[in-house]
């Protein structure tokens, strides 16, 4: 056990539901083979080394867990003994601190808690078994965290490598109001098939997520740029030497100009006072024109490119006939001012998609916490092609 960081292993990497395919593609580009793809992850072997240029890198993953071991536990005792067998000494400081999350599905197990405690308590009278001192543990994810994963009578048991999770990118520090995660963001943007050298428009912007992951994006900075802790730094064997070197290799990458335009606007000043704000954490505020105005104000600039649009959806009563002027509106912007680009409204409404006034060509599937939404497609054809026609 104390060579996981040169062994390869499974390695679960885990995503928010329907964002596997655009994960998919990311572990791709990073020269690594998947061996199966589901709805909320992606399988591959690796080592713990090969977890930290995964952990800076990926855009749409939550964790990267590298596993230790599966067993059968068919209960809590079972689970207890087999885990107390493991060389936990050679993996924990002693002196340190751990957490431990887990996904369960066991007959004998009512709360997660439960297994969670059976999990520390192997691990915790192990080491002090051994070193004969106790190490602290609790809820903190900003140290090791290990997984549990208990389907029935199989059992594995996993180091999160990641720890705090991937999918908020580390530069959102004031979150405005109903923010998309930036996860999600950038899984909406790969799923647009942007080429990240035209232009890249956002009214409606709220906290900027959308503009921000888009320059992020054009300019071949990834998340790991923003984020100095990861799980895998608290487990023993770990070199910071590969950790530095990966991320001054990302850091050489980085485009330092762009030509294009990207654009994001908002009604509300605080809105956009809170975007510039996120923007200059993450090293892209002046990438980005912001503009308080209203959406149909909005700049659109010459050339092409594609409109992205996250408005609200009207879950609280008394939203909606609002908003179906909104909609409405937006359709109308499209239509008018976007000739020649792509148009794109992410929405969990299916029913004030219909007030958009434009046939979507694609309505690709995601889901914003456990809403079910769609990312509808417009073409917005330049010149003589007709535009108009009624969303069925």
């Amino acid at each position: 056990m104390d060579q996981v960081f040169n062994n390869a292993s499974k390695v679960i990497i885990t995503c928010n539901k329907r964002l596997s395919i655009y994960l998919q593609q990311e572990v791709l580009a990073l020269g690594f083979k998947p061996i199966r793809v589901f709805p909320t992850g992606v399988e591959l072997n690796a080592t713990m080394n090969d977890c930290i240029k995964l952990n800076l890198n990926l855009r749409c993953a939550s964790q990267v867990l590298y596993k230790l071991h599966d067993f059968v536990a068919e209960n809590h005792d079972q689970l207890y003994q087999e885990l107390n067998k493991l060389e936990w000494e050679k993996l924990i400081d002693f002196g340190g601190y751990f957490s431990v999350t887990s996904n369960v599905d066991n007959p004998t197990i009512t709360t997660p808690l439960f297994a969670n405690l059976r999990v520390k308590d192997a691990i915790v009278d192990r080491i002090k078994q051994i070193h004969k001192i106790r190490p602290d543990s609790g809820s903190d994810y900003s140290k090791a965290v290990i997984h549990l994963y208990w389907k029935e009578n199989n059992a594995e048991i996993f180091i999160d490598t990641s720890g705090e999770t991937l999918a908020k990118h580390s530069y959102r520090k004031i979150p405005g109001k109903a923010p998309m995660l930036e996860a999600l963001a950038s899984a909406a943007i790969y799923a647009s098939a942007w080429d990240m050298q035209s232009n890249f428009v956002n009214p409606m912007c709220g906290s900027g997520t959308l503009a921000i992951e888009a320059a992020m994006m054009a300019t071949n900075r990834t998340p790991g740029l923003l984020r100095m802790n990861y799980g895998f730094m608290h487990i023993l064997g770990y070199n910071e030497e590969i950790f530095l070197a990966e991320r001054q290799l990302i850091k050489e990458k980085v485009v330092k100009n762009i030509d294009l335009k990207i654009i994001a606007t908002d009604i509300s000043e605080s809105a956009i006072d809170i975007s510039i704000r996120n923007a200059q954490t993450a090293g892209v505020d002046t990438l980005i024109d912001f503009k308080v105005c209203d959406f149909a104000q909005t700049p659109i600039p010459n050339g092409k490119g594609i409109v992205m649009f996250n408005p609200e959806y009207g879950e609280r009563l008394g939203q909606v006939s609002d908003l179906e002027i909104t909609y409405k509106r937006m359709g109308d912007f499209m239509k008018q001012e976007c000739k020649g680009y792509k148009g794109y409204i992410f929405t969990g409404n299916p029913e004030l998609a219909k007030k958009i006034g434009l046939k979507a060509a694609k309505r690709i599937e995601f889901y914003s916490a456990k809403l079910d939404c769609r990312l509808l497609e417009y073409e917005l054809y330049d010149g003589s092609r007709r535009t108009v026609a009624i969303e069925q």
